[in-house]
């Protein structure tokens, strides 16, 4: 979507997309990436997630990439931690103990930039993004991770019967993007209970992607 889209969502609080709780589905699935305490895990498209706060109770680092800057300092303010920033070339850093959020556009995140990195967990950034974008995305989030193992969660349903996002992402195009670089596996596939938005029959995948 184009970032004014995000931006007026989050300025004007329309966020029915930020679930109130970790989501239990990747929740379920992180030991699958077999990372050692203290591992630094990428969360693209990050918002404000409380997945961020349970991996870092966890004894996870955590690195993210947001658009928007509210959803950021809401992020801090709800985890009560005051961030140093500072600028970093097109985007701004936000840093905590164990926390480092990029603030901009994901494409001006660099690999230097983001500094290494042991797993990804992308739970709403390939689906929020228009086909377009997409191939560009995965792409530019192999690259920047050192193609990094990740957790991925998207929606297969008819796209034709609802907006995005979030977007139907089927496994075809989970294996277009990634199985040149990655293994793909699919641990778990759930049918959403009362569909998706309460508008359409959904199905929520979860995929390790391992080197």
């Amino acid at each position: 979507m184009e970032a004014d889209f995000w931006h007026h969502k989050w300025a004007n609080n329309e966020i029915a997309f930020h679930n109130a709780e970790a989501h239990p589905l990747p929740v379920k699935h992180v030991a699958a990436l077999g990372l050692a305490p203290g591992a630094r895990i990428f969360l693209p498209l990050c918002g404000k997630t409380l997945d961020i706060r349970w991996l870092l109770e966890c004894g996870y680092r955590v690195a993210g990439a947001e658009l928007s800057r509210v959803a950021v300092e809401q992020l801090f303010a709800e985890l009560d931690v005051e961030p140093t920033i500072a600028v970093a070339g097109n985007v701004t850093r936000y840093s905590a103990p164990d926390l480092d959020i990029f603030v901009g556009d994901i494409f001006n995140v660099s690999r230097d930039l983001l500094g290494p990195l042991d797993a990804i967990y992308d739970r709403a950034a390939l689906v929020a993004l228009p086909p377009p974008t997409r191939e560009r995305y995965a792409a530019h989030l192999v690259q920047i991770t050192g193609n990094a193992p990740q957790l991925l969660v998207c929606f297969e349903y008819d796209q034709s019967q609802l907006d995005g996002p979030p977007f139907a992402v089927w496994g075809e195009e989970v294996l277009r993007h990634y199985r040149g670089r990655y293994q793909p596996t699919l641990l778990e596939s759930v049918e959403l209970a009362g569909g998706l938005k309460g508008k359409v029959a959904a199905t929520e995948n979860v995929w390790l992607l391992q080197r």
